[in-house]
């Protein structure tokens, strides 16, 4: 008789230690049911698992739960957190509509009035502006000089080399300073404000330029 107690206590011991592993990692209500009910299908009529470790694995279950409860909850007042910070950010975004802004950009559309810009100037030195046509051919070169590190501003008339004025139409802008290529803006007034989901943010709808990141924005005039 004694020989079939030392075998069930090691049974009921085996699957309490079973439980508790299981219970230390990620399981879900339902995986915890069929573990229980697992270990009442095996334990001995006779001589049943401790109640004690039933209720020990109850407390570690209801543990558990409540931390994966409280990880789900911080995971979405997170994601409401990051939402109404966006909202907030689109809001007041929306005070630099009808406002002038530079932003980055590598191309400006043209229509009868002046192109104005600007070029992120890295290292002092002589910086020149290349306006291109759609086919890249050269329509204006504007030699600004020597500029110091900063933003150097420029403006196109929208004529070419030769002083001709040119069609309207939208034009490739770059920049150099010897043989290092920078970064060219463009000045243009907000039309709207919208958001472009995470890849994108908030954007600035800017005359001239079209949807821009409001992380590109470099200036508000």
């Amino acid at each position: 008789m004694s020989n079939i107690d030392t075998s069930n206590n090691a049974a009921g011991a085996s699957a309490g230690s079973a439980a508790n592993t299981a219970l230390s990692s990620t399981m879900t209500q339902a995986d915890f049911l069929k573990l229980m009910t697992a270990q009442l299908q095996a334990q001995d009529p006779t001589n049943p698992v401790d109640n004690s470790e039933f209720v020990s694995q109850m407390a570690q279950f209801s543990q558990l739960s409540a931390t994966q409860q409280l990880d789900t909850d911080l995971n979405t007042f997170s994601g409401n957190v990051s939402s109404a910070a966006q909202s907030m950010q689109v809001i007041n975004s929306a005070n630099l509509v009808g406002r002038q802004v530079m932003v980055a950009a590598n191309s400006a559309s043209y229509q009868g009035q002046a192109v104005s810009g600007g070029v992120n100037v890295t290292s002092p030195g002589d910086v020149v502006v290349t306006v291109s046509d759609a086919s890249g051919h050269t329509v204006r070169s504007i030699d600004l000089g020597s500029q110091s590190e900063g933003l150097a501003r420029f403006s196109w008339d929208g004529t070419d080399d030769d002083g001709k004025p040119v069609a309207d139409g939208t034009y490739t802008l770059s920049a150099s300073s010897g043989s290092s290529a920078l970064t060219t803006y463009v000045a243009g007034q907000v039309s709207g404000v919208g958001y472009g989901g995470d890849s994108v943010g908030t954007y600035l709808q800017v005359d001239g330029v079209g949807g821009v990141p409001l992380s590109q924005v470099a200036q508000i005039l």
